[in-house]
């Protein structure tokens, strides 16, 4: 079932036309999803709350290490699609290869384009938010979930394993 709800973009974009011309409100958010974590979950049941369609777009591999550096990502981006299309609020799937998800924002016109609640932030600061407005829609924030990063994980990871490997020295 999962598998069929990653498609390319390609795909996507004329299936996105039919389900507006059904009346459905199409909601996009987009991200690395690297080592899925509790944060991440909220944020789809929230952005999926927006509208009728959930549609995610991921963020290659090769994106994925521009954007985070040369040792992300930690999981590929065929299983990091493969997750996300699994959970129960996300409708469709794609991968996309550039550093932001402007064009693919600028072709879809989403209703919706949600972002995940990052403390301070305003949608007036998030880039997505001309190419959303100029398409018709609007941004949103997700609520804000504290301490639940992948960066948070990989942290706790590493100390786990420095203590584990200190510990086998001793």
């Amino acid at each position: 079932m999962a598998l069929e709800q990653i498609v390319s973009l390609d795909v996507l974009l004329p299936l996105v036309a039919e389900l507006k011309e059904a009346g459905k409100i199409i909601v996009t958010t987009n991200g690395c999803f690297d080592l899925l974590h509790a944060g991440h979950v909220q944020n789809l049941e929230w952005a999926k709350a927006q509208g009728d369609i959930l549609i995610v777009g991921i963020n290659s591999d090769a994106s994925v290490g521009r954007l985070k550096g040369p040792k992300r990502p930690i999981v590929p981006e065929r299983e990091r699609a493969l997750v996300i299309a699994a959970l129960k609020p996300v409708d469709y799937v794609f991968i996309f290869g550039e550093d932001t998800p402007l064009a693919w924002l600028s072709e879809m016109k989403p209703a919706v384009h949600v972002k995940g609640g990052m403390s301070g932030t305003t949608p007036a600061f998030l880039p997505e938010e001309e190419t959303v407005i100029e398409g018709g829609g609007q941004v949103r924030l997700a609520p804000h979930v504290d301490g639940l990063s992948t960066t948070n994980s990989i942290e706790k990871i590493r100390a786990s394993y420095r203590e584990d490997s200190e510990s086998e020295r001793s």
